[in-house]
């Protein structure tokens, strides 16, 4: 599939479609609070970081959102444990303050259903580090979300993100995605999202009943989630792999 990519900087008329695309996340990701309150700033407060992809008839069939960030600042150095949620926080406090950014970190990339199988997602992630070398960065950092984890929950992600295949790359598919553009894994995240939440809620996002106390599999979790009958909710944590890619 031969696409146009485009900052939303050069190309704000495609925010609006952008934010059209079809979402294939698990519903209940979706209710992070941190995502939730800084994700959809994104294209209108870090525009020249946000891509869009079009195909030959205009239409946007992928995006790629990036943040930039102050990694060598006090109180920091290091990759954060509360990975993706951190690292928002961080570039949106940077902007507010004025810092100025040293490193960026991916965010996300979406395919709309209909692209999936056309290599889009590599595609749009080497152009997101592309970007930031224009834009004057010597890395790229991303919490990844491996796209595989789910299928092994109880699995620990810190043996789970060391996989590799006999020529080297990592075993999970979207982790080797993130390998192939130049990217190594570092560390593993292991608060990168939180989701919080009723038992009534969980519900209605699940379709499970969440009547049983302690570690309950969720389709689509990374982890299990860990419910409190007593206390009437349930909270899930996601651990994330850290992969860094120097340029």
């Amino acid at each position: 599939m031969d696409v146009k990519v485009s900052t939303l900087a050069d190309r704000p008329d495609l925010v609006e479609p952008v934010f059209a695309m079809a979402d294939t996340w698990p519903e209940f990701v979706t209710q992070d609070p941190v995502g939730n309150a800084h994700y959809g700033r994104i294209a209108t407060e870090f525009p020249q970081y946000a891509l869009a992809a079009q195909d030959e008839r205009g239409e946007v069939v992928a995006h790629a959102f990036s943040v930039p960030f102050a990694l060598d600042a006090e109180g920091r150095g290091e990759l954060p444990a509360r990975g993706w949620d951190q690292v928002l926080v961080w570039a949106f406090s940077d902007l507010r303050r004025g810092v100025t950014p040293d490193t960026v970190s991916a965010i996300s990339v979406v395919v709309e259903p209909h692209a999936q199988g056309a290599g889009l997602s590599g595609r749009m992630l080497t152009a997101m580090h592309d970007n930031a070398a224009a834009l004057g960065h010597r890395q790229v950092v991303a919490p990844v979300r491996p796209n595989a984890k789910h299928l092994e929950p109880r699995t620990p992600m810190r043996e789970y993100a060391h996989r590799v295949r006999p020529d080297g790359l990592p075993q999970d598919p979207w982790l080797r995605q993130h390998a192939r553009a130049g990217a190594a894994v570092e560390s593993v995240a292991p608060a990168s999202m939180t989701v919080a939440a009723s038992l009534e809620e969980w519900r209605s996002w699940t379709g499970l009943p969440f009547d049983t106390d302690g570690e309950v599999e969720v389709p689509g979790a990374l982890v299990p989630v860990r419910v409190s009958l007593a206390h009437g909710h349930a909270v899930y944590v996601e651990p994330n792999v850290w992969m860094r890619r120097v340029f």
